[in-house]
């Protein structure tokens, strides 16, 4: 660990107060599979660069519902995500695929390893992806994720949160970011939230509560906005986190 520790400087992002180190020690994954070395460039070639191209055809009708994507109805809170993802000038980023994961209302991902004693909803996959529109918006109906235990310290429970993976033109330009809740309890212990070094950082991590966009009777909402670069920049992950 202290070897870890010792080259840190080498591979921090550029952007040390928004962004999270590589190397996160109260975040015990990361002590793992963060780099013990200067990273090395690799330039991406034409093919990686050119495709596979993300269209239309690569979504289905229902992949911004997971509350539609079974025969059955999931259980749970439903809830509308929505927002726009934006340059750091305010410019709408059009038709770039936004994905989201994220565990049922018991707070269980539907994944062969996630075995903790919670039930599994038969009804719900937890995974959903959109474009976004012209100007920048995009738009999913889910169900409020529940908090979960993982072991990364004594009594840790992770937050209830999201997981959102942005793609441009190709595979290979993909960023990884979180959406928590506001009011969560549990953010005082989170390690992965506490990583990033700027309080006003984390904040930008936290949806909005959007009283407006709620369908009475029916979902409540919420609006969380990705920024992609400058000051007001979203913080974004490796692309490796599976927590």
């Amino acid at each position: 660990m202290d070897h870890h520790v010792s080259t840190l400087p080498n591979y921090r992002r550029d952007d040390v107060d928004a962004h999270p180190p590589l190397l996160s020690p109260g975040y015990r994954s990361t002590v793992l599979r963060a780099p013990s070395q200067p990273l090395v460039y690799l330039p991406q070639r034409l093919t990686e660069v050119t495709g596979p191209l993300l269209g239309e055809g690569r979504l289905g009708p229902l992949d911004h519902d997971l509350t539609r994507q079974h025969d059955g109805e999931p259980l749970g809170q439903r809830i509308i995500v929505h927002g726009r993802v934006h340059d750091g000038d305010g410019r709408p980023v059009p038709h770039t695929l936004v994905e989201i994961w994220q565990a049922n209302a018991a707070g269980r991902y539907r994944h062969a390893v996630d075995n903790w004693a919670a039930p599994l909803d038969p009804h719900f996959d937890g995974v959903g992806r959109v474009r976004t529109d012209e100007r920048g918006r995009y738009r999913f109906v889910t169900v409020q994720p529940g908090a979960y235990p993982w072991r990364n310290h004594d009594n840790a429970w992770r937050p209830a949160h999201i997981h959102f993976s942005l793609f441009g033109r190709a595979f290979t330009q993909r960023l990884v970011t979180q959406m928590y809740f506001p009011g969560d309890p549990l953010f005082f212990q989170d390690p992965v939230l506490n990583s990033i070094p700027d309080p006003a950082a984390r904040q930008r991590l936290i949806a909005r509560y959007d009283h407006a966009t709620t369908r009475p009777e029916w979902a409540l909402a919420y609006e969380f906005d990705i920024v992609l670069r400058g000051r007001e920049s979203t913080p974004f992950e490796d692309g490796d986190d599976d927590e």
